[in-house]
């Protein structure tokens, strides 16, 4: 269950439609789907993509997305430091990012520019869609880190990052990620 946060000006939402309309509202797209399936460590991506096929089939094909694969990050992934560097500056893609949380959590971070810049805490369940070109970063946690997500594709090579050099996320760099009340 996600939390958005706007840290200048100290909100907070953990309502989802609250964060749906809010989403909604600026062009990226957020869902939550039934994430009920438990896996092992050692579940394999072709297991992890079947137990969500229900779901995963017609959004893809609803989407003209022709591929997906499984990115598990935790706290044994070799040369994770360089890994989350690489999607802490701030930058675009020349296509959508999607991820559907079938475990664990990241925080991503918008800069729209016209608003102040926000983030959502994705966890379990959450599915979120960054349009082509958003300035965007990602971060799974200095520490003790742990995602486990479906990532969809029209082409792989619209992953590769744009970075902006805008600096922005250093502004960010000490924000606590929100902790769920209850």
């Amino acid at each position: 269950m996600a939390i958005l946060s706007i840290p200048t000006e100290q909100i907070t939402i953990s309502d989802p439609i609250e964060i749906r309309t809010f989403f909604n509202d600026r062009g990226i797209f957020f869902d939550q789907w039934v994430c009920d399936v438990k896996f092992n460590d050692n579940a394999t991506q072709d297991e992890i993509l079947a137990a969500y096929s229900k779901d995963l089939d017609p959004f893809m094909k609803n989407g003209g997305y022709l591929t997906a694969d499984v990115i598990s990050i935790n706290s044994l992934t070799e040369n994770y430091d360089a890994i989350r560097n690489k999607f802490l500056a701030e930058h675009i893609h020349t296509e959508d990012e999607i991820r559907f949380f079938v475990d664990g959590q990241g925080l991503f971070w918008f800069n729209l520019e016209t608003e102040p810049v926000f983030n959502l805490l994705c966890e379990k369940g959450d599915l979120i869609s960054v349009p082509v070109g958003t300035k965007h970063w990602f971060d799974a946690g200095e520490m003790n880190p742990f995602v486990k997500a479906i990532r969809i594709f029209i082409d792989m090579s619209g992953w590769v990052p744009h970075y902006t050099n805008s600096g922005i996320e250093q502004t960010f760099h000490d924000f606590k990620t929100p902790k769920r009340v209850g």
